[in-house]
């Protein structure tokens, strides 16, 4: 009763973030002919105004819309990119805002494309561990040896949950301190719209904590095996 107890728990704490993010961007993700432009062309008139001379926009291909603060990129989904919804310009306004962030170095956003890099590493770290604890305990026949391996690579799977959660206020930062400002003020949707762009940027700012929290699956099923 409660493995199945915790399974259930664990499905709705991972599953239902992503629900209802995904949710809100394909709701208003339809063409308003009204908007001015699109979202990647709203992308290329605020670098321009804010004068980023250095930051550019393309379309991605895998869909995952992200700034890129190595190659100084905001990238966009081809929907998002070429699209004139709420969804599109308002996606776009939140990537950019990331962009401003980097140009004005907030420390924060710094910090974070660090500890990304490390987490990064870390997860392919925590991996080997798991996969080399059996054969660890053969060899070594200490069973402390493999609890402090199973501890060690458990908790460094959890690493990108801890991490976005720890910069969450990056993400609401860019979304509400930046893009809202920004889309209100130039006017760039309707006055009555932007309840809904308040709801994207929500969804915006916790995109990446949702997809993170897939992780938490992983530890699970690593759980289940080394437990066979």
């Amino acid at each position: 009763m409660l493995p199945a107890l915790v399974i259930v728990t664990l499905l709705i704490i991972v599953f239902f973030p992503q629900f209802w993010v995904k949710r809100v961007i394909k709701k208003y993700d339809r063409n308003i002919e009204e908007l001015p432009g699109t979202g990647g062309e709203l992308a290329k008139h605020l670098i321009n105004r804010f004068e980023l001379k250095d930051i550019t926009v393309e379309q991605t291909e895998n869909g995952n819309d992200h700034y890129d603060p190595q190659s100084k990129t905001i990238r966009l989904s081809e929907s998002n990119h070429d699209g004139k919804s709420l969804t599109a310009i308002t996606i776009a306004a939140h990537e950019f805002g990331h962009a401003l962030q980097h140009h004005t170095n907030y420390k924060p956003l710094l910090l974070r494309t660090k500890l990304a890099t490390t987490a990064a590493a870390a997860e392919k770290i925590a991996s080997f561990i798991l996969i080399s604890l059996p054969f660890a305990m053969v060899l070594v026949k200490l069973p402390s040896v493999g609890a402090v391996m199973l501890l060690a690579g458990l908790t460094i799977m959890c690493l990108p949950v801890i991490l976005h959660l720890f910069t969450l206020p990056v993400e609401f930062d860019a979304s509400f301190n930046r893009a809202l400002p920004i889309l209100s003020e130039g006017k760039y949707i309707p006055e009555q719209a932007m309840p809904i762009a308040r709801k994207i940027l929500t969804a915006a700012a916790l995109t990446y904590v949702s997809a993170s929290l897939a992780s938490l699956l992983n530890f699970y099923r690593w759980l289940s095996i080394l437990r066979r």
